[in-house]
């Protein structure tokens, strides 16, 4: 899916207007945006994990509203991004989306359309997987910690983990996921981890050991919750300079859709994408200015999830015109 941006530059900062792009900006008097960042994913033959993106609104969200097809199958507190829809049926395709709704009862408009399908149920499957293996966590800054595990084996197949935050389950991954961040989490806070395995008949292992870790104290985002491998270049074209950006998207929980980039200390650009964003490396361009000669530092980081933001990536320094 193409984005269409404007461009319009007030007091020499360059602001990006996502026309068509899902929401989650602060519209103030206005319902809210449609959730971004969501996904469906199978947790068993008979269940499907749906995940979604924190909105921000004025006021703010009191509920999240999950349908599958044009039936509405649930309603969240707006401190919920997640959902397991259950009893559906095995080897079949769902469509989900998500609403959310603020303090005032408005209702915003529904997300973009998501796709999950069941797998084959598993005959007379009574046998639960062995629990994940060597798990393992260590504190990203002050608001989020990253886990890792071995895989669990099942007599037929891992479909999907839990992460269970004391005994609530807070997020499900892919069996074929072994690692992942989780983030919305407070400073200075003790907080114990465990996983478990599921498979299609939604069997569930029993928990691997727990992991007990202790978030920073302070506001250190945690340099995990970064872009990575942030790299900036600049680029005549038609007697204008721009930036070209190209980073990697943070490993976190769900789906990040939405960067602010800094330029020279201050904000100068947000950007949304209202399709499906980039899993690999992502690349961005944007207009600095005619001035050959002009030195930049540009640096960008990452709404999460959870609606907070991540921390910055390095800053990069940019001259208009320098030889490579």
């Amino acid at each position: 899916m193409r984005r269409v941006v404007l461009w319009v530059v007030v007091c020499g900062l360059v602001t990006a207007l996502c026309c068509g792009c899902a929401g989650g900006s602060r519209d103030e008097g206005r319902a809210p945006g449609a959730p971004t960042g969501v996904t469906a994913e199978a947790g068993s033959a008979t269940s499907v994990h749906v995940m979604w993106n924190a909105v921000a609104a004025d006021p703010a969200v009191s509920a999240y509203e999950v349908y599958r097809g044009s039936e509405k199958v649930r309603e969240v507190p707006g401190s919920a991004h997640m959902l397991d829809v259950v009893r559906l049926s095995p080897s079949t395709t769902y469509v989900f989306t998500v609403r959310a709704r603020d303090g005032d009862g408005r209702l915003g408009p529904r997300s973009r359309e998501v796709r999950a399908t069941t797998p084959a149920a598993a005959a007379a499957d009574r046998s639960p997987p062995t629990p994940p293996g060597a798990v393992t966590g260590r504190a990203a800054g002050s608001r989020a910690v990253q886990l890792s595990w071995t895989p669990a084996t099942d007599d037929r197949k891992v479909v999907s983990y839990d992460v269970y935050q004391g005994g609530v389950r807070i997020h499900s991954v892919g069996g074929g996921q072994t690692a992942t961040v989780v983030t919305g989490l407070r400073p200075g806070a003790r907080y114990s981890f465990t996983v478990r395995a599921r498979d299609a008949a939604d069997n569930v292992s029993p928990a691997g050991a727990p992991v007990r870790l202790t978030t920073a104290p302070g506001d250190d985002e945690g340099a995990e919750t970064a872009p990575a491998d942030f790299r900036a270049s600049a680029r005549l074209a038609d007697g204008s300079y721009y930036l070209d950006l190209s980073w990697v998207p943070p490993r976190v929980d769900g789906v990040v859709t939405e960067y602010q980039i800094q330029l020279d200390g201050r904000p100068a650009t947000s950007l949304v994408w209202g399709g499906t964003p980039p899993r690999g490396r992502a690349t961005y361009s944007f207009y600095v200015g005619r001035e050959a000669g002009a030195g930049h530092r540009v640096r960008l980081r990452a709404r999460l999830p959870d609606g907070t933001w991540g921390a910055f990536s390095v800053e990069r320094t940019v001259t208009t015109g320098a030889r490579r």
